[in-house]
């Protein structure tokens, strides 16, 4: 292959790196997903094995929370749409393997990469049809990789692919992607929803429908209960186990775990009231904990006149918290206390939970430097359970350092997304970004909601892009530790990945640490 590099289809995930990608990110309890990009735990994988045992005529029920406010994730914030429709519906170039973090290849079979890292040569897999019953083809792809380039992509997760410089289709079977510069998160983040292939001829009506090659189809959507996707007759690759799969969604945590108690739903994938676990131990089901990429963030308006936008203060609401007890109080101790916006299985992940630790009386004390005493806080929070749970001890928490907390629910997705990430109406906020390695997605951009993204901060992560993998590493570091600092914001704790399941359910994810929960793995042993 002349001067290029053959990456073929696995190149190690952990060597791709990827600071990439965030949305609004905000999954109920981020229950389901995939393993990160590159410097995945080599321990994820499934709890069960097995994955799909053979088409069935079975439909399996999975308890949600979270339902998607559209189907469209090119226009909509929030990861439940991703959840239910990456590799489901909508499938990549390529992706994530589960068991070893390895990138692999998807509709693509394999890649060269130049040895200037500027040229990506894909070679599509043949014989792939859209659910429409169009050929899946190199102009598909190069079509889909040039709209996250326009305006039709409104998210701000399209930023990913900014550095595309052009995208070629030489035949019906090969694309060849040229970048402007470098990039590590470049591979990585078209395992994401970004990287998905659309027909060329179905985004007419992406809020309602889907049309993608993926093992489903969307089939149904009976707003505020559920949603149904049916097996995909014509799916290029193995058929899934199951013929249906209904995604019923919850409000309530106890509902949702009543649903499993009932035997209204077979899985319940993200348990909402871990106090409950109990309730299901010892019993007929199957219980799996592992870990996710959902960092717990309290996030600190820091526009130009809000109240949190002096640094004494940020700090002594990060002294103020009392972590540990927090966890303790609010999602039963289950989880990670990690002070970071990356998770332990980030190549980059650094403890820095020593930080900011506990200290009321430190708190006063900036408090009392910044003035602050009495300083009126909205603490605007979605109504997720964890969010719900953990705000009130936070509230409690703050008024104990000085300050006056007042706590707003909002009703998520709309509200919330409409208040607080787009309008910024808000001085604080507790949400779950689930989407991998977003650390330069949240504190990267100064017009995000969280309002950071200093220059100092841009750069490390553009050096971080385009350096070596080496110097990415060590620049991702340096970008978390001036984060925590900065006390940007405060990283209550990361989300353990809690799900319940009917005792023969085979495939689920022991770590959840991927956009999508891939439906495709699960069978019934």
């Amino acid at each position: 292959m002349t001067s290029s590099t053959k990456s073929r289809v696995r190149v190690r995930a952990a060597a791709m790196l990827a600071a990439t990608a965030m949305l609004a990110g905000c999954n109920a309890g981020a229950g389901t997903g995939t393993n990160t990009e590159g410097g995945t735990d080599p321990d994820a994988g499934s709890a069960t094995s097995g994955g799909a045992t053979g088409a069935s005529d079975e439909t399996v029920r999975i308890g949600l929370v979270a339902e998607p406010a559209s189907l469209d994730f090119t226009t909509t914030d929030g990861a439940a749409i991703p959840q239910l429709l990456l590799d489901n519906v909508y499938e990549t170039l390529v992706t994530v393997d589960m068991a070893s973090g390895d990138i692999v290849g998807a509709l693509a079979e394999e890649w060269e990469v130049s040895d200037d890292r500027l040229t990506y040569t894909f070679h599509l897999k043949d014989g792939v049809t859209f659910s429409d019953g169009a050929e899946f083809t190199a102009e598909d792809a190069k079509f889909s990789l040039e709209r996250v380039k326009s305006d039709a992509w409104t998210t701000s997760l399209k930023a990913q692919l900014d550095v595309i410089d052009t995208v070629e289709a030489p035949d019906a079977s090969t694309v060849v992607v040229t970048l402007a510069q470098p990039s590590n998160r470049f591979l990585y983040a078209l395992t994401t929803r970004v990287g998905a292939m659309f027909d060329t001829e179905g985004t007419d009506n992406l809020a309602e429908d889907a049309i993608g090659t993926g093992p489903y189809l969307f089939k149904d959507w009976q707003r505020g209960s559920m949603i149904t996707l049916e097996r995909n007759p014509d799916y290029h690759g193995e058929a899934p186990h199951f013929a249906g799969v209904e995604m019923h969604y919850f409000k309530d945590a106890n509902a949702l775990n009543n649903a499993m108690l009932t035997d209204a739903i077979d899985v319940v994938s993200t348990v909402q009231a871990p106090e409950s676990l109990v309730e299901f131990e010892g019993g007929d089901y199957q219980i799996v904990e592992g870990t996710t990429n959902g960092e717990v963030v309290l996030s600190m308006n820091q526009s130009e006149g809000a109240p949190l936008s002096d640094l004494k203060l940020r700090q002594a609401v990060r002294h103020a918290i009392d972590h540990q007890t927090l966890m303790d109080t609010c999602w039963a101790g289950r989880g990670t206390l990690i002070g970071t916006m990356a998770p332990p299985t980030d190549p980059w992940y650094e403890d820095r939970t020593g930080d900011y630790p506990f200290d009321l009386d430190k708190a006063k004390a900036l408090v009392a430097e910044a003035g602050g005493e009495g300083t009126a806080l909205r603490l605007r929070i979605p109504t997720l359970p964890y969010a719900v749970s953990c705000g009130t001890v936070v509230e409690s928490m703050l008024e104990e350092a000085g300050f006056d907390v007042t706590v707003d629910e909002l009703e998520f997705p709309s509200a919330w997304l409409e208040t607080v990430f787009t309008n910024k109406d808000f001085d604080m906020s507790i949400v779950a970004h689930v989407e991998p390695r977003d650390m330069a997605n949240v504190f990267g951009n100064p017009e995000y909601y969280t309002t950071y993204g200093t220059p100092e901060i841009q750069e490390l992560f553009e050096a971080a892009d385009t350096g070596t993998e080496e110097e990415q590493v060590a620049k991702m570091k340096e970008a978390g530790a001036l984060i925590s600092e900065d006390a940007a914001a405060d990283f209550l704790f990361l989300l353990p990945n809690l799900m319940v399941a009917d005792p023969d359910i085979t495939g689920l994810p022991e770590n959840a640490i991927k956009e999508s929960f891939d439906l495709a793995e699960l069978g019934r042993g």
